[in-house]
């Protein structure tokens, strides 16, 4: 029996086959997007105009799992930038408040097999114009070594790669060419661009099976990784190209001057079966005229051939200079076995999909299970063994798993690594990274750190990793210093930006900082934590909350479901403002579990609490306060060496009039992470344990800690001391009244 056809839908600029399980754009070009995205776009276009709730969708997308919600509110987060859609401007995807959400485009639906109407878009000349050669190179022959290396390119004589040769079309001819918006000119003398330097753009994922994805997305990386090795060249970070998704719409000159790099290298991947076909081009930015372009079919155990093969080319093209371990470095295969390295490529994904945020601990456990499978199928993976360290010290630092077993097993994949090539820049890196995470050694970090950056000349986590070790040894010039040479070759990464951003506002340099802010958001202007951020900067500096106020109740308005991400921030500004009605309104909307304050980590029962404090329940906050005592207790026990737990449980025994106890936790709490071991850490014990001195009735201690904690870079700020009831029992006291008017901005300038 024949199988009936399967639809065709489409909706304003895009068609989705749900037989091929693709998106394409009106243009012929193809979306990326994972298969978990691609099954909520299906599910919300089935079912359009119609309002699904949360539970059905969650249900649809992952029938055989329990996730949170958080991860369908990631889909719709993709889909809604892949529309383009702006905050307030749903013309796709509308939030129903309480509900769920609904697909309001209006949708054609058509079989797989019927006629879709033309894209409108000049069709190819059969002949090329000769302006049209001149522009675009011809795709050359590979050369003797790579012919050498495939035994011959293999053509994919199927109708997919029939199919790829058109959409590749496509995607080359849809760049827009040197048109009245993009004129050939080279960049403003004010902007210092290197001649050679290179960003590689996310590739094209051309494949009929979407979730392939990965296998582009690692074909890029693994380019400009071996690039990143040479160096003569600027090559610039992942973080900040991955923001610039394949497709005809790319300007590439708007691209190369907000990267600050000459030359842009992009392609598109497709996979079939036991195939692989790549495509490259090499684009001038200031000119945006291509230099350099070849297209690679063979056989997929030669992808590694490919990467090597595209890198040096590229080299040759910036004339840059290969050393002998450099162009060994570069023809080094990662490893023997494929489905191992599938393995790795998946996991590098869930490095990228968020660490800090509710999701870390899932994506980094994620990770750490494709790293150990690839790890059994191939014992001398090398990379594969960087990577797993770096998820268990990840798992470690953030507080996700902060045991001894977890630290074990970062020092067995370490050691793994160490053994297989002892000499590496990775492995150097990983071991920094290690020391820094795992045990806070920040003098063998930075040594490492030396001996990484001989073979890693344009790795920014070198840069960045030096001004987190520079800033917890109170080096706090030089700190700034390393991280903006991060940001040199990592200009879009906000991770490091926000670095930045926390030296000026522990720094008290407030007006820094919020161009600091005012820098990231222009990067993610929908980011909500960074509003939130923004407005703080108002609030510590002027002791106006306002600012702060109006952000959280738009934010709020705009998404109900994003008030989870900032519950404790509203929390604290409602505390700020002795406002009952919003502290509880924030409390609902702070998840169970722990709450991660600065280093130290709060159970949920603290913030009830707080805001039984708010609403004058003496009772319900002592029954929440000794509830949290018991959490608190049990981390504390866990880590009986490391002081932010002890620093918590002597809050929650302030709180509960235990005073002895309360003083002897925050003491051994500064103890064990003091300042001269840790600047900036310590700086947030040494406040705590002023709010505990003041919570026990010792005014005296209390104005003494503050004015040190003052007196170096920490998070305690005018804001604070003015409007938060922490401090309510200390107003009146002349000496600290005093520290607080000290603190005031003079003149709209820095607080002092």
């Amino acid at each position: 029996m024949k199988a009936p056809p399967t639809p065709v839908y489409e909706f304003g600029d895009f068609r989705l086959d749900a037989g091929k399980r693709l998106v394409t754009r009106r243009d012929g070009a193809a979306v990326a997007l994972t298969p978990r995205v691609f099954e909520t776009l299906l599910y919300l276009v089935e079912h359009h105009d119609t309002v699904l709730d949360k539970e059905r969708l969650m249900e649809a997308v992952w029938p055989d799992s329990i996730v949170e919600e958080n991860n369908l509110s990631q889909n719709i987060s993709t889909l809604r930038n892949v529309f383009g859609e702006s905050p307030g401007s749903h013309h796709y995807i509308v939030t129903v408040p309480g509900r769920g959400y609904r697909f309001v485009a209006q949708v054609r639906t058509r079989e797989a097999n019927a006629v879709p109407e033309p894209p409108k878009i000049p069709a190819p000349a059969i002949e090329p114009a000769k302006s049209e050669t001149e522009r675009i190179a011809p795709v050359s022959q590979p050369n003797q070594a790579a012919t050498i290396r495939s035994s011959r390119p293999v053509l994919l004589a199927t109708a997919a790669a029939l199919a790829l040769s058109v959409a590749a079309l496509l995607f080359w001819r849809g760049r827009p060419q040197n048109s009245r918006d993009s004129p050939a000119t080279t960049p403003s003398a004010a902007i210092a661009i290197p001649e050679k330097s290179i960003a590689v753009l996310p590739f094209a994922n051309l494949s009929a099976d979407q979730e392939n994805a990965f296998f582009a997305e690692g074909m890029q990386d693994d380019i400009l990784t071996a690039l990143a090795k040479v160096a003569e060249l600027k090559v610039v970070a992942r973080t900040s190209v991955m923001n610039y998704p394949a497709g005809p719409r790319r300007d590439l000159r708007e691209i190369g001057q907000v990267l600050a790099v000459a030359k842009i290298l992009e392609g598109s991947v497709q996979r079939a079966g036991g195939k692989v076909r790549v495509t490259v081009q090499l684009i001038d930015t200031r000119t945006n005229t291509h230099v350099w372009a070849e297209t690679y079919d063979r056989d997929l155990a030669d992808v590694f051939a490919i990467q090597s093969d595209i890198a040096q080319q590229i080299a040759i093209q910036l004339q840059a200079k290969l050393s002998p371990n450099e162009k060994a470095a570069i023809e080094e295969r990662p490893t023997h076995d494929l489905a191992a390295y599938d393995l790795y490529l998946r996991a590098k994904v869930f490095f990228t999909s968020g660490l800090s945020s509710s999701k870390g601990k899932a994506n980094l456990t994620e990770a750490s299970r494709l790293l150990d499978q690839a790890i059994t199928r191939d014992p001398e993976f090398f990379l594969a063994y960087c990577q797993l360290a770096r998820a268990h010290d990840l798992l470690y630092f953030l507080g996700a798993e902060h045991t001894t077993a977890r630290l074990a097993a970062a020092d067995s994949a370490i050691a793994a690594a160490a053994r297989l090539q002892p000499d590496s820049g990775e492995v150097h890196l990983a071991l920094a990274w290690h020391r820094y995470h795992g045990y806070r050694d920040y003098d063998h970090a930075r040594a490492e750190l030396a001996l990484a950056q001989r073979t890693l000349p344009n790795n920014p986590q070198i840069f960045q990793l030096m001004g987190l070790i520079d800033r917890r040894q109170g080096r706090w010039e030089e700190s700034t210093r390393s991280l903006e040479k991060a940001v040199d070759l990592d200009p879009r990464n906000e991770s490091v930006l926000g670095n930045i951003f926390d030296n000026y506002y522990a720094l008290r340099r407030f007006a820094q900082a919020a161009a600091t802010a005012d820098r990231i958001l222009k990067l993610t202007p929908n980011d909500t934590v960074m509003r939130v951020v923004r407005a703080y900067v108002d609030l510590q500096w002027r002791a106006d909350p306002k600012p702060l106020h109006e952000t959280i109740e738009a934010i709020v308005a705009e998404n109900p479901a994003a008030a989870t991400d900032i519950a404790d921030d509203w929390l604290y500004l409602a505390l700020c403002e002795r406002d009952p009605v919003a502290a509880n309104r924030a409390l609902a909307a702070i998840k169970p579990g722990v709450i991660a304050v600065g280093n130290a980590r709060f159970p949920r029962a603290w913030f009830e609490g707080l805001a039984a404090r708010t609403r004058g329940d003496d009772a319900a906050a002592r029954n929440a306060f000794a509830a949290a005592r018991l959490e608190a207790e049990r981390l504390a026990r866990e880590q009986p060496d490391y002081g932010p737990p002890r620093a918590v449980l002597g809050m929650i025994d302030a709180a509960l009039g235990r005073k002895e106890e309360a003083i002897r936790e925050g003491r051994r709490a500064v103890e064990l992470l003091p300042v001269t071991k840790d600047s900036l850490g310590g700086a947030h014990m040494m406040q705590l344990l002023a709010i505990i001195y003041v919570w026990t009735g010792e005014k005296d201690l209390a104005t003494e800690q503050v004015a040190a904690t003052l007196q170096i870079p920490s998070s305690l700020h005018y804001g604070s001391l003015r409007l938060h009831p922490f401090w309510d029992p200390l107003r009146g006291d002349s000496r600290f009244e005093k520290i607080v008017a000290s603190l005031a901005p003079k003149s709209g300038g820095e607080a002092k």
